[in-house]
This record gives structure tokens, C-alpha cells and sequence, in this order.
């Protein structure tokens, strides 16, 4: 019996060394593209903004991690989904677990821009430009929401408008009680060939019927309103 259990023992042994061999030479087998990170052409920052009373507005946003490759980014959503980071994020506002957009409460925000970039007007990068933006109700927040703001972070850092990607600043996804909202920021209002381009690859991308129309609303136009609407500029 003993000799038995020896031999199944032995027979147990010689087949995990074989899957690690096996395994060892699957991996050299991949071509070397497959074992590297894939840059992009960009470094990304990812934001958090819930209000505080104590702090003002600026002081309420919070840089959540930066990415500058694929697989990065994709370690990156999945720590929105699943990872709890209350260690790494040590202020009450992240309670616990960051959320996907749609999970986040009622006055909160996500917003994703360019390195170096501040998800607000007045830097210097957003002084002149202004947002596609578009307007979500309440019920398309779980059937919408996250499927178009994810859309939109892969077409910002995969240079997905093409030669217009360089204006593009970043996005902003607002959490709101009667209405969401998804806009799309670039650098420059006056340079209207490449907004419209952007507005029109927005909507493909997103899949946004030709009967629904975005508008894009100048930032300055926005920063003087009057009332609670503001003007489009352009629309597609």
C-alpha cells in the first residue's frame, strides 16, 4: 500500500513539473508584443469631486490614479468595480469602495482628463474651450450610463477622433437627482472643424439615434448664464 501512495506521489510530482514546463514554454511561444504593456499616447487622470461643506468646490475634487498604457487602464476600472481602497484613499467621501458611475450618489462626479489637466474651467487648458454634453434621465442610469461613459474614456485615450484627438481635454460624468449628465471637453470653442468632427464621432461611437441632438456649450458662456440654461453653440 505504502508503495502504492509513493508511486501516485511521484506520478503527482512529475505532473506539475511538466505543466510548469509546459506553461514555460507556452509563455516564451508568445511573441514579445504580448508580454508588454501597450503605451498610449497620453498619460490620463482619473477624479473624484463630492461636495464638502468644509472645503470649496476645487478643494473637493481628488485625484483618484493616473495611467499612461492599456493595460493600466483596464487594472484601473477594475479597481472602480471591485477593490477596496479606503487604505489608499484615506478620506470618508470614497466610503469604502469606489463605485462605477452609476453607483456614485446623487451630487458626486467622475472626470477623466489629460496629465497635468484640471477637471474645471479655469485651467488653462479649458480657459477657451467648452463640452459636448449630453443630458441622461434618471431610468437611463442603469441602462445607459456606465456603458456611455466607458465608451468614452476608450475613445479618449485609443485617439479615437482621430486627428482632433489632441483638442480633446478629457470628460466629466455628473450625478444628479433629476438628471445625469456626460460631456465631453475640448481645448479650443473656436476651432469649429474639429468640434463638429469630435460632436459627430461622440455620437457614432455612442450610438445616439439621428434624431437626438448634443449640443456644445462654451465655457465662458456657461460661467455667465443667466438662469439654468445655457446656450449651444454648435449641435450635431
Amino acid at each position: 500500500m505504502l508503495a502504492v501512495q509513493t508511486m501516485e506521489s511521484a506520478i503527482v510530482c512529475q505532473v506539475e513539473v511538466e505543466k510548469k514546463e509546459q506553461e514555460t514554454t507556452n509563455l516564451e511561444e508568445f511573441p514579445p508584443e504580448l508580454l508588454i504593456k501597450h503605451p498610449l499616447q497620453n498619460t490620463w487622470t482619473l477624479w473624484y469631486y463630492e461636495q464638502d461643506k468644509n472645503k470649496s468646490w476645487e478643494e473637493s475634487q481628488r485625484e483618484v490614479t493616473s495611467f499612461d498604457t492599456a493595460e493600466d487602464f483596464w487594472r484601473n476600472i477594475s479597481i472602480l468595480n471591485y477593490l477596496d481602497l479606503i487604505d489608499k484613499f484615506p478620506f470618508e467621501t470614497l466610503y469604502n469602495h469606489i463605485k462605477q458611475a452609476s453607483e456614485l450618489r446623487q451630487g458626486c462626479d467622475y472626470s477623466m482628463f489629460k496629465q497635468g489637466i484640471r477637471p474645471m474651467w479655469e485651467d488653462d487648458a479649458n480657459k477657451n474651450g467648452g463640452r459636448w454634453l449630453i443630458n441622461l434621465d434618471k431610468k437611463q442610469r442603469s441602462t445607459e450610463l456606465d456603458n456611455f461613459w466607458l465608451e468614452i474614456l476608450l475613445c479618449m485615450i485609443g485617439e479615437g477622433f482621430n486627428e482632433y484627438s489632441n483638442d480633446v481635454c478629457g470628460a466629466v460624468v455628473n450625478i444628479r437627482p433629476r438628471a445625469d449628465k456626460i460631456a465631453v471637453w475640448t481645448g479650443d470653442a473656436g476651432t469649429q472643424a474639429s468640434v463638429m468632427e469630435i460632436g459627430r464621432k461622440l455620437k457614432e461611437r455612442l450610438r445616439i439615434t439621428p434624431k437626438m441632438v448634443i449640443g456644445y456649450q462654451v465655457h465662458r458662456d456657461t460661467m455667465v448664464k443667466v438662469g439654468s440654461m445655457t446656450k449651444n453653440t454648435y449641435v450635431v
